[in-house]
């Protein structure tokens, strides 16, 4: 008598190939958190259960790996609402690591209530303890301008939050801040925002803001084309462009927005992308990179942004160091030229049409005909055709710059999550380090 046994599942991409099928719950983990912008939708996935699986697999890892995690995406990949998910599920286990970490991520005054409203998703609950210890010292790093920057006419406000987790003060100085916050009588912030709402000359703030620095290096970017509308001194928008104050907290697609806005700007704009790593040594020996132009990359950051992720991979193409060819793949491979910077960008998303993600075609391609020392694939891993070869260079990396569940650049492959430069950091640290 024979039995019949069902054939095992095997994971697969979205677009139909074999997925890695031995993924850790943190490698899970790193997947869904890192290039998150929670809530938001994807090509293939709703951002209501991208959120939830990482809830779910966040669960299944120690609080050690969970608590680093969200250090990580917040201090290192300069996500905001992600960290704060984690932190969520990182309260619900208790103990000294939560405020710690609590205090370590939260790093914009804004961010206690928003986690208060993360916490709070399922219902209201009494706060637990090491939560309101985290909170209370999350507090005390914020000076008089950050708090009346940031005191949102939001459901759970500064003051709430104040009050409810008791927050104590480190000096007099202090007390007096927080007085006024609960009193509303806080200094209105010197900000742009603040500055227009008041009926200031549009011209006059940006250019005082800038010289006098201060005026945020996201803001300055989001804000070229209305300043350049505005008659502000080009020679004084660019001086602040290259300054690059503040820019470590920029993702590098931001320049390219920044380009597509204010046109005039570009030059200024492609310099400072380019300086976003150049600290960093050149990368020995020759590197090969892969970018994934598929129809999927094509699809939007965010419901509000007209950035994609395919302008996400470009900028990190575009701005790495040494000896380096550059293809694309989509149903095809193509080499493009291995411009650095706004120039680079724009070849890599000219280069084909955006269609499926053949990406074993594309590993196998570079394995067989290009010499190099590195590979690096810039890609959401959803590959369209059969599984994808092992590389043949001492060192390949995946770089993941999507949420979904499964994935192909596991085994072989090291393994990266993100579209912040830090994944390009990592690389030459882990390469200088041995």
């Amino acid at each position: 008598m024979k039995l019949n046994t069902a054939p095992k599942f095997q994971a697969q991409t979205h677009g139909g190939a074999p997925a890695f099928p031995h993924v850790t719950p943190i490698q899970r983990l790193r997947r869904s958190v890192l290039s998150c912008l929670l809530w938001e939708d994807s090509f293939y996935e709703d951002g209501k259960d991208i959120a939830q699986r990482i809830e779910e697999t966040a669960a299944l890892v120690s609080s050690g790996d969970l608590s680093a995690l969200a250090v990580e995406a917040r201090s290192g990949f300069n996500l905001r609402h992600v960290p704060l998910l984690l932190l969520s599920v990182l309260a619900k286990r208790g103990g000294p690591i939560v405020s710690a970490t609590i205090e370590k991520v939260i790093q914009r005054p804004d961010e206690l209530a928003e986690f208060l409203t993360i916490y709070w998703r399922n219902g209201k609950t009494p706060i637990a303890k090491q939560v309101k210890k985290g909170l209370a010292k999350a507090f005390t790093k914020f000076d008089a301008y950050s708090l009346a920057k940031y005191n949102h006419d939001s459901a759970i406000k500064l003051r709430d939050v104040l009050f409810m987790v008791h927050a104590k003060p480190k000096d007099e100085a202090q007390a007096a801040i927080w007085k006024q916050l609960v009193e509303g009588t806080l200094p209105a912030p010197d900000t742009w925002e603040v500055a227009l709402s008041g009926g200031g000359d549009k011209r006059e703030v940006f250019e005082r803001l800038i010289r006098e620095g201060a005026l945020g290096y996201l803001a300055l970017l989001r804000n070229l084309r209305n300043m350049a509308n505005a008659g502000v001194d080009s020679s004084l928008m660019r001086d602040a462009i290259l300054a690059r104050k503040g820019a470590q907290r920029v993702f590098p697609f931001r320049y390219v927005a920044a380009a597509r806005a204010c046109p005039q700007m570009e030059p200024a704009l492609d310099q400072a992308l380019s300086e976003a790593i150049s600290d960093m040594r050149p990368l020995p020996g020759k590197t090969a990179v892969l970018v994934d132009v598929s129809g999927s990359m094509d699809s939007p950051l965010s419901a509000k942004s007209d950035l994609k992720r395919i302008d996400a991979a470009a900028a990190l193409a575009s701005i790495i160091h040494g000896d380096v060819r550059v293809f694309t793949f989509s149903n095809s491979v193509v080499e493009v030229p291995p411009r650095r910077g706004m120039a680079g960008v724009d070849a890599i998303i000219r280069s084909q049409p955006h269609g499926g993600t053949a990406l074993a075609e594309a590993v196998a391609a570079v394995n067989r005909e290009i010499p190099h020392d590195r590979l690096i694939v810039i890609t959401d891993e959803q590959a369209t055709t059969g599984r994808v070869p092992a590389p043949v260079a001492p060192h390949a990396y995946m770089t993941n710059v999507a949420s979904y569940k499964n994935g192909v650049g596991y085994g072989a492959w090291t393994h990266m999550d993100g579209f912040s430069e830090g994944v390009l950091r990592w690389i030459a640290e882990v390469e200088n380090d041995g």
